[in-house]
């Protein structure tokens, strides 16, 4: 046992949490949550082995949801999971054995590879097997739907139609004096357009001199956009769209990439592309990187500079995990402005409103790389890296060997 290992082991059995330090607290919840993702992994094995001996009976769900005390839902989603993980995705199961994964992470990965065929399941399982230590739940379901979508492409644009077709309106009674509405399943380009133009509207009042919080004044906002309808039917409320030309053209079946959403099917990207009301934009990339180099001029409406390069580049919020759209972000330095930033595509990130603030707390430092990564130190020391997804595999710039004559 090395000695990181046995100060480990000594915090979690024989230390009161009330008397660490910092450094320490973060050690201990890290290993504590290391060893409940291996007991989930011996959940899941329980799970399964229970379903096998019943013959997948649709009774094992009741029996999980009165043996751990949950509603029907949630055991039904352990009860599939289970059985998904010890099958067809062993791999994710053997990150949670060795304290990669939560429970709730691989459960995100069952739930998002269940429309997969067994083989095409295994193909995803193994793809993933070095993409999610360390992620979050978000980041998960990104990484997962863009390998599904890529194992399967066919599959996956069939299943983003069907989604779509589920789409719906639902309305659910809260506590005294309130309720909520909400839209299920619509097409991701509508309402993350529509987000836009209603958090434009409530940043709008904000600046005004508005009292109510942000979130208020969304909401607020849409339900004035849903009753009065003021606005004007034509607004338009832009969208980062990101798409390899070969697929616009139809050449490859490459998923496109929306921001603040993340992988979409090919052909669902197209038809998202050739929609009336959409600007079409030419965006440089790096052949080697992927990442974008510069912005095409050509376009409807003028462009502004270096605050719009740095948004179409960074697509999101720069700190891992947050995926708000970067226009709804502020463009901040990453080396404050007072100590020496520059006001350039080389310094400035976009950083939403919470996160921003978070950077300007004390004993937070972040470090913009030229190749841009973003490392955020935290207060106990931790670092953790930022990279932007590339837009495309990275291609050899290299011209093709030529083939031996043949005699």
């Amino acid at each position: 046992m090395d000695t990181n290992t046995a100060f480990l082991a000594s915090l979690k059995e024989n230390v009161d949490p009330r008397t660490l330090g910092d450094e320490e607290c973060v050690a201990l919840a890290q290993a504590v949550s290391a060893d409940i993702a291996r007991l989930e992994a011996v959940r899941f094995r329980a799970i399964a082995q229970l379903a096998r001996h019943r013959d997948g009976a649709s009774s094992v769900v009741q029996e999980v949801a009165f043996a751990l005390s949950l509603v029907d839902g949630h055991a039904g989603a352990l009860v599939s999971s289970a059985k998904a993980l010890t099958t067809r995705l062993p791999r994710t199961l053997g990150l949670m054995d060795r304290g990669l994964l939560s429970g709730a992470g691989a459960m995100k990965v069952a739930a998002a590879t269940a429309w997969l065929s067994d083989d095409n399941a295994l193909a995803a399982d193994a793809l993933l097997e070095d993409r999610l230590a360390g992620k979050n739940t978000a980041q998960i379901r990104r990484a997962v739907n863009r390998v599904a979508t890529t194992v399967d492409p066919e599959g996956a644009s069939r299943r983003a139609e069907h989604n779509r077709a589920g789409r719906r309106l639902r309305m659910r009674h809260g506590g005294t004096g309130v309720a909520s509405i909400e839209i299920e399943d619509g097409p991701v380009e509508k309402v993350a357009a529509a987000y836009t133009r209603i958090d434009r509207g409530a940043r709008a009042l904000k600046a005004g001199g508005e009292t109510r919080t942000l979130d208020q004044l969304r909401a607020d906002v849409a339900l004035d956009l849903l009753l009065s309808g003021q606005g004007g039917a034509g607004e338009r409320s832009e969208v980062f769209l990101y798409m390899d030309l070969a697929t616009y053209l139809g050449l490859n079946e490459d998923p496109g990439e929306l921001a603040g959403h993340g992988s979409i099917p090919a052909p669902l990207a197209r038809k998202i592309a050739s929609s009336a009301d959409t600007v079409l934009r030419r965006i440089i990339t790096d052949p080697l990187s992927g990442q974008v180099l510069d912005l095409g001029r050509d376009r409807y409406r003028p462009t502004a500079g270096v605050d719009e390069f740095v948004r179409v580049r960074d697509r999101e919020c720069r700190r891992p995990g947050c995926q708000r759209p970067a226009q709804a972000c502020d463009l901040d330095h990453s080396v404050p402005w007072q100590f020496g930033g520059h006001t350039d595509v080389a310094d400035l990130i976009d950083l939403c409103r919470r996160d921003h603030r978070l950077k300007d707390e004390p004993g937070w430092t972040y470090s913009l790389a030229p190749d841009g990564t973003l490392t955020i130190t935290t207060p106990t020391g931790q670092s953790y890296d930022s990279t932007i997804p590339s837009l495309h595999e990275p291609r050899s710039t290299a011209p093709p060997a030529e083939e031996p004559p043949q005699f």
